[in-house]
Formats: structure tokens, sequence, C-alpha cells
């Protein structure tokens, strides 16, 4: 492995890396990579990162920062202007000991799978009397491990579509902050793209993160077994309709005559790009396999609640969510 070089036109913005595992350890070495000034947060790999840097092998090329910014208390990190949550949702509880401060015109971003992160991550904050800045939202589209303390695995895709949270739902069109945060990850390099429409965007994803995140675990399964199996694939088939659903209702509801719905081949998208994608073992099924916290209500409950309060039928996503929070509760046990 190569150390990484810093790019010759260093960012101006300041990063921090809250939660330092598959997705943040990831894409902060990779702004590192590209020049930015970033700052780790971490808990039981904070010596070995401190003494070691990180370490990164990726299809796209291997790579190592010898040297990093490590911190095991956020209240020992410099204001920044973005703080990326990276955090499993499980964990978004503690957030309030865990965000450093902001300068002025600050952000926080959050790389975190689900539905209404931004919004709770907004009435936390106000819950605490705490000022909220703009947030921002991330859709990780990436096969990305944890392998070691501070040694990280990337698979597979990378790209990250950015948008802005609006209190009431509503496209928003991108800031000159996103545009920077956008330079700052291809200089990485990064694919990264922006949205006009974040609440739309998680909605597409979730297509996805429902019933492979799901089913891995009730099932036992990589992505390869399940799309191996035609009653599966069936199964697959039917979650990924009732998010459809679900999201094409929502976004009528929100925007009346704005048209906001998904794509009417996105199903058939999302399962090529999985029948093409590496074999993989989803996050939820590797932290149940690890006896962590299931990520089940920012997957499943909230667009459960979402269906619930548009008086629409989902059985297949409420079995799976019957189903994952028995084994979530057995696990914890």
């Amino acid at each position: 492995m190569m150390s990484a070089s810093l790019s010759a036109s260093p960012s101006a913005l300041s990063y921090a890396i809250i939660g330092t595992g598959a997705i943040g350890g990831y894409y902060g070495s990779r702004l590192q990579q590209g020049g930015c000034e970033v700052h780790f947060l971490l808990r039981s790999d904070y010596e070995q990162v401190k003494n070691s840097g990180l370490v990164i092998e990726s299809i796209d090329g291997d790579f190592v920062l010898p040297r990093v910014n490590a911190y095991c208390r956020a209240a020992d990190i410099p204001p920044v202007d973005v703080a990326i949550v990276a955090l499993k949702t499980t964990r978004n509880h503690q957030l309030m000991d865990l965000l450093p401060k902001l300068k002025p015109g600050g952000a926080i971003l959050s790389l975190q799978n689900g539905l209404g992160i931004e919004s709770a991550i907004a009435r936390q904050l106000t819950e605490n009397n705490r000022p909220v800045p703009s947030i921002l939202g991330g859709l990780c589209f990436i096969c990305s491990n944890k392998v070691g303390s501070g040694h990280f695995r990337h698979l597979d895709y990378g790209r990250i579509l950015l948008g802005a949270h609006s209190l009431d739902h509503q496209p928003c069109l991108p800031t000159s902050l996103m545009e920077s945060i956008t330079a700052d990850f291809s200089r990485g390099p990064v694919e990264i793209a922006m949205t006009d429409d974040l609440p739309m965007a998680r909605w597409r994803k979730l297509v996805w993160n429902v019933p492979y995140n799901g089913l891995s675990v009730v099932l036992d399964a990589t992505t390869a077994e399940m799309m191996g199996n035609e009653d599966v694939r069936s199964l697959i088939t039917t979650l990924m309709q009732e998010v459809v659903s679900v999201a094409n209702v929502w976004g009528e509801k929100t925007s009346p005559g704005a048209h906001r719905t998904l794509s009417s081949d996105v199903i058939d998208q999302m399962l090529a790009h999985t029948d093409e994608m590496s074999d993989y073992r989803t996050s939820m099924k590797i932290d149940y396999d690890e006896k962590r916290p299931l990520e089940i209500e920012a997957i499943l409950g909230n667009p459960i609640q979402a269906a619930q309060a548009l008086s629409l039928p989902v059985p297949a996503m409420t079995m799976l969510y019957q189903q994952l929070s028995f084994l979530d509760a057995k696990l914890q046990r």
C-alpha cells in the first residue's frame, strides 16, 4: 500500500467525522486524501488510529493515512465547517454528546440510512435548546466494511447523493456550501452528485434497503444468495412494490400536483444492479452477526409509520418489521 498524498489545492472547509466505521472511516479518509482538514471521533479504536492512522483497501486503489487527527472526546475537536454523522442510527440518541462545535454558517451532514433522519436530528437539537444549523443528508451507495481497528475495505460502488433538509419536506436547491462539499469529495476522489429532492431520494434508497437489509437478517443470507432464489426474489419485489407505492402517495400528499414520484423502472433497476454487484453482507446483517442493535426503526419503522398515516396497507413490510423486532429483542437480551 502507498501512503496517500494530499491535493495541491486543499479545501477551505474543515470536517469532523462522527462515527469512524465502515462509512465514516472510508469517506473521511477520502476527504483527507483530497487535501481536507478532517477530524475523526473514535471510541475503541482511538489509540490504534492515533498511533498508526487509517488503512483503506479499495477497488479504486489502496492507500494509507499514517497520521490523522484522532479524538476520543467531541469537546476536544476544534470548531469545524461540517460535522459528518456516520453513526448507526441506533446511536443517534447520543448525538448531543458527540457533535463538535460548528463554525458560523456550518452544517451537519448525515450519512445514515433510513427515513426521517434529518428531521430527527433537528428535533433533538431543538429539544436540547441548541441552535439548529443547516442540515444536509448524504445517501451512500457503497459496499464497505470495517475489517479491523482503523482498517476499512471498500468492495464496490462508492457514490454519494447530497441534498438539503427542509422543515416542510419540500425540494431545496443546492447551496454554495453543498457545492463546496461536493468539490471536496470529488478531490478524494469520490463520485458525488447533488439532488434538490432529498426526501424522495431517501425513499428511492429504501426500495433497496428495506428488502435486502431486512431479509439478509431473517434469512441469514448475502445478496447473492438471496438473488439466486426465485422465491426470495419474488418476496424482494413485493417489498419493493410496497415501498414505491408509499413513496409515491407520500410525494403527492406532501406536494400536490408536483409529480414527486419514483421512476416506473426503479424496481427493475434495483434488481439489475444487485445482480451485477459483488456478493455483499448487508450492514444490518453485519450488525446482527456482531450482536449490535439493528437499525429497524430508521429503515422499516419510519416508512411503515408513513404508510399508516396515509392509510396504506404494507403487509410484507409489517411482517418483516415484526420478525426483525423479535430477533433484535432476543439478541439484546
